[in-house]
Formats: C-alpha cells, sequence, structure tokens
C-alpha cells in the first residue's frame, strides 16, 4: 500500500499549491484595483483635465502608433498641431467616458456600477495619466485617411457633458470635422445599461475626388501589470487576446507582443485587453475583412492592438458610412457571447473549462431562481455530492473490505519481503478474489478534485460571483471571511466527516487524515480563500457526513 499512501499524499500536496499560488496571484490583482482606486480618490479635482490628463498635442511621434497597412500605400495630408485639452463627458447608468476630442479617443472610462470594495469607489478601467495608460482609439487611415503621420483631427462637439440619466435610453455623441470638402460625423452611440458603445463614421464627400480610406480601431496601453509573487505558481491571465483564423481564442502576454508582432486577417474577429473581472474589445463588422495586429512600440513601454478595414470608397458627391463596436466592463459571459462568437473565452476557467463552464451555467440558472450565489453554490454542491452517490458508496464497500484483507496483506507481505514481484502478483490475486478494485477508496477523491477546482476558477474569473453576499457576515463571495467563522465550520465539518467514515487501512495515511482538518483551516485562513470556496467545501463536508451515514447502515459498516 506505499504507492497508494504516495499516490495520495502527492495528491493533496500538489492540490495544495495550486490552490495557494493561484489565490495569491488574485490577491495581486485585487490589490492592483484597490491602488488604481486610491489613485482615483486622490483626484478629488478631476474637472480640471489639463492637471490631470496628458496633454492632447498633435506630433510627428504618432506616426509610430498609426496601424500599418498592406492593402495599399498610406498617403497623407497636412494637419494642423492644435494644443487642446478639454474632454468631452458622457455618464449613463454604466459607464462614466471620457472623449478627447483630438483625434475622438476615448481617455477614461469608469464602471459606475463595480466597485473597488464593497463600500469603495467606482472602478475605472481606462485612464491616461502619468501613471497609468490605458485607452482605446479609432479613426481613418489611408488615401484620404484624416489620421497621418503629420497628426490626428480636431473634432468639435455642440457639447462638452452628455448624460443618459435624463430619461433617454439612447443618446448619440456627434464629433464633426471637415477638410479638403470633405464632412465626417463621428458618432459614439451609448445606451442605457449597456457597456457596449458603437462608434460609427459618417462621410460626405463634396469634393470633386473619389474618396478612399480604412477605419481602424486600437486599444493602447502599457505593461502595468502584477508583479509575479515570490512564490512559484500561476496567476491570473492580463494581457491581449483575439480571435484567429485556426483560433477562437489566442491570448498573447505582454513578453509575446514584444517578441513578436502578430499579425492575422480574418472576417469579422474582435481583439481585446484583458484582465482579471474585466475586459475591453474592439469588434468590427462580421461581414468585412479585417486585419488585426500587436505590437509594441520601439523603446516604449507601450502596447498597441489594432484592427484595420477593408478599404471604403466614396464616390465625389456621395455618402458613406462606418461603424464598429467598442466594449469596456465586466466579464459578463451572456454579453460577451451575444456580441461577437467566441469572445465569451475572454473568461478564462483554466484548462478545466469543461468543467466549470456547466458548473457555472448551473449556478447562474439556480441563482436566478433563488436570488443569491451562496445558495446557489450548495445547491450546486448538494447535486455533485448525490451525483457521486454511487461512487461514495461502492468507496465505503472497498475500504470496508480493504480493511477487512489488511492482515492477508500482512502475511502475504511477510512472506515475500524479498520478492516484490511475488508480493504484487499475490498481492493482485487477492483483490480478484474478493473483487476489490484498490483505487476504489480514492476514486471519490480523484474526481472531486477536478469539480473543486473548476468551482475555483469559477469563483475567481466570474465577475457575477465578485461583491454578492450570502448570509449574515458574508457580504462578499469572492472575498475571505472576515470573521473566519467559514473556515473554522470548514475544519469541524472535515473533521466530523472522518469520524463518520472507516478508519484507512495504512496508519501512515490515518495520521495524515487526522492532522488534515487543522491544516486546512490554517491554510484557508493564511491564503484568505475565497468565501464561496470555502462555503462549497463546508457543504460538501456535511453533505459527505449525510451520505456516510446512509452508507454506514446500508452496508452495516460500524
Amino acid at each position: 500500500m506505499d504507492w497508494q499512501k504516495t499516490i495520495f499524499i502527492i495528491g493533496m500536496a500538489v492540490s495544495a499549491w495550486l490552490l495557494a499560488v493561484q489565490w495569491n496571484q488574485f490577491n495581486i490583482q485585487q490589490d492592483l484595483l484597490e491602488k488604481t482606486a486610491t489613485l482615483e480618490t486622490q483626484d478629488n479635482q478631476f474637472h480640471s483635465e489639463t492637471d490631470v490628463y496628458k496633454e492632447g498635442v498633435i506630433t510627428k511621434e504618432f506616426s509610430d502608433e498609426l496601424p500599418t497597412l498592406t492593402i495599399n500605400k498610406k498617403e497623407t495630408a497636412p494637419s494642423p498641431v492644435i494644443n487642446y485639452d478639454d474632454l468631452i463627458k458622457v455618464t449613463t447608468k454604466t459607464l462614466e467616458i471620457y472623449i478627447d476630442p483630438i483625434g475622438g479617443d476615448i481617455v477614461r472610462a469608469t464602471l459606475l456600477q463595480h466597485f473597488d470594495a464593497l463600500s469603495g469607489t467606482p472602478i475605472t478601467l481606462l485612464n491616461n495619466t502619468e501613471d497609468n495608460l490605458y485607452l482605446a482609439r479609432s479613426g481613418i487611415i489611408g488615401k484620404n485617411g484624416t489620421d497621418t503621420v503629420n497628426g490626428r483631427p480636431k473634432f468639435y462637439s455642440n457639447s462638452k457633458d452628455f448624460n443618459i440619466l435624463d430619461g433617454t435610453d439612447i443618446i448619440n455623441v456627434d464629433l464633426f470635422f471637415s477638410e479638403n470638402n470633405v464632412d465626417y460625423i463621428k458618432r459614439f452611440t451609448f445606451s442605457d445599461d449597456s457597456y457596449v458603445i458603437e462608434v460609427s463614421y459618417f462621410i460626405n464627400n463634396n469634393s470633386s475626388q473619389d474618396w478612399s480610406g480604412n477605419f481602424y480601431g486600437q486599444i493602447k496601453r502599457d505593461s502595468n501589470v502584477p508583479s509575479t509573487n515570490a512564490r512559484a505558481g500561476l496567476q491570473a491571465f492580463l494581457g491581449a487576446a483575439i480571435r484567429e483564423p485556426d483560433k477562437n481564442f489566442a491570448k498573447y502576454e505582454f513578453n509575446d507582443i514584444e517578441e513578436d508582432t502578430v499579425k492575422v486577417s480574418i472576417n469579422g474577429g474582435w481583439l481585446s485587453m484583458v484582465q482579471l473581472y474585466f475586459i475591453s474589445a474592439w469588434i468590427p463588422p462580421v461581414n468585412n475583412t479585417n486585419e488585426f495586429s500587436l505590437r509594441k512600440l520601439s523603446n516604449k513601454d507601450e502596447y498597441i492592438m489594432s484592427f484595420i478595414s477593408e478599404p471604403v470608397l466614396v464616390p465625389s458627391g456621395g455618402a458613406s458610412e462606418y461603424s464598429s463596436k467598442f466594449y469596456v466592463g465586466p466579464k459578463d459571459q451572456e454579453a460577451l457571447a451575444s456580441l461577437a462568437e467566441y469572445l465569451d473565452l475572454t473568461i478564462d476557467y483554466g484548462p478545466i473549462w469543461m468543467i466549470a463552464k456547466p458548473i457555472f451555467f448551473l449556478m447562474q440558472l439556480i441563482e436566478r431562481l433563488i436570488g443569491n450565489w451562496g445558495w446557489a453554490i450548495v445547491c450546486v454542491t448538494a447535486l455533485v455530492r448525490l451525483a457521486l452517490y454511487p461512487l461514495t458508496r461502492a468507496s465505503a464497500r472497498s475500504m470496508a473490505t480493504m480493511r477487512k484483507l489488511q492482515p492477508q496483506l500482512t502475511s502475504l507481505k511477510e512472506l515475500h519481503a524479498d520478492d516484490k514481484q511475488k508480493f504484487a502478483q499475490e498481492q493482485m490475486a487477492l483483490f480478484k478474489r474478493e473483487k476489490v478494485n484498490p483505487l476504489g477508496g480514492c476514486l471519490p477523491i480523484i474526481l472531486q478534485m477536478p469539480v473543486f477546482f473548476a468551482m475555483y476558477f469559477v469563483i475567481l474569473e466570474s465577475v457575477e460571483i465578485r461583491h454578492e453576499p450570502w448570509i449574515l457576515w458574508i457580504k462578499d463571495l469572492s472575498a475571505h471571511d472576515p470573521l473566519y467563522i467559514l473556515p473554522v465550520l470548514m475544519g469541524i465539518s472535515l473533521f466530523l466527516m472522518q469520524k463518520s467514515q472507516p478508519a484507512p487501512p495504512d496508519p501512515m495515511v490515518a495520521k495524515v487524515f487526522k492532522f488534515m482538518p487543522i491544516g486546512f483551516v490554517a491554510f484557508t485562513i493564511l491564503w484568505d480563500f475565497p468565501s464561496g470556496l470555502v462555503l462549497y467545501w463546508t457543504a460538501t463536508n456535511i453533505f459527505s457526513i449525510g451520505q456516510q451515514y446512509v452508507v454506514n447502515k446500508q452496508l452495516k459498516i460500524s
């Protein structure tokens, strides 16, 4: 039985290590969000944008940031150098957006319904300050493009403050620009309760020449990522993700972008910047062939993620329009799935996504029925234990039989002490005669571990569970128990569960089981495991106690 003991101990050690390092990195990501919110709180004079935002000065440095056309050669047109620092503010129920009239970039995006803490400030996802660069850019390049090596257009608007909270469901924010007898309207369309911004261009060609241009969208940001903890391990993904012709979901860390420029063409497609709980993404029209690229600016800690449309032709005296969508908000599975094909894969459940995804949808269904994510976790736990009941019963029978066979196994081991191969043969023969599966006792534990890890990733990645309460003192299922009541209850339930089960035949394994409750309580407290995961763990133990009681009665196991 030494091999069983070894496998068990190694399995427990690996499981504990993976859980520890993953949650440790989760805390790092949370700390980053809190630091961002702290900086925001300190900036109470936000309305003085000139003190906060980088000046919107057009310089030739922008030429390094323009997407590179492979479809046709880019021609440039002169544009005056403008120093313009007033921003356009748009407020909806979900978003507070600031748009720079120079180029019409989204330079700040605050998620009004998502906070750094339960009673904290709203999270600012996009920002353009000296300490943080993360913005969404869009424009027109190509033969008659407005964005050239000489700079970008200065738009004007009829207002600098738009508010959708006044009763309208949809609001259009129009920016105007004219050049060479061509009139441009850059329109941002906001919906009442949505994180989707439709960005449209309306072109009226009053010139005597045909007009041609390529529309583009960019996400530009620095590599402001959490530092890796001193312990080796995993961390929540932060970086770019795009859809490629041969991959529905291709993700690139900043180091990957630095090492090699990514460039692909695909019908439709999307590009995104992914981080813990939140995402920004450009979604161009699905009926167009778009060129996507990821690259790092030379000698700068700045990364550019771009898409470029096919050339759009507007004849002299004609008009045309082009629209794409920009999403900035939480990693909502339903919203992302409806927005673009495979965009919901940016909610990364890791290598066991095939288990995690059904678990999430089951939890979501139950939550919609009962209105509480904590009880949804309990209900899913009950269903998992019910599904594993036949294995639990078989495991109990196997362990009881193994305990009865222990004297014979001891005799065989003594008899063949000098011949391990003979001992193994006689042992397997004994198991075969008694119809015993030596792994039967471990099977429920083995099957339970993937579910445990799947639940862990669901709680880690699902923004729907973030800041959701359960009962009484548990106000946030994604955070640790502030009173550490759940970890203690988990330890007690684990102890009682062990007492309800037959003692392991191996004395060493029995000792490990004896001290396991204390170790797991200390472990969950030390690493601040989320309340939702500890709740699942505790509920699993309680349901296991009930199942074991029934099995013991059925099999007459004392």
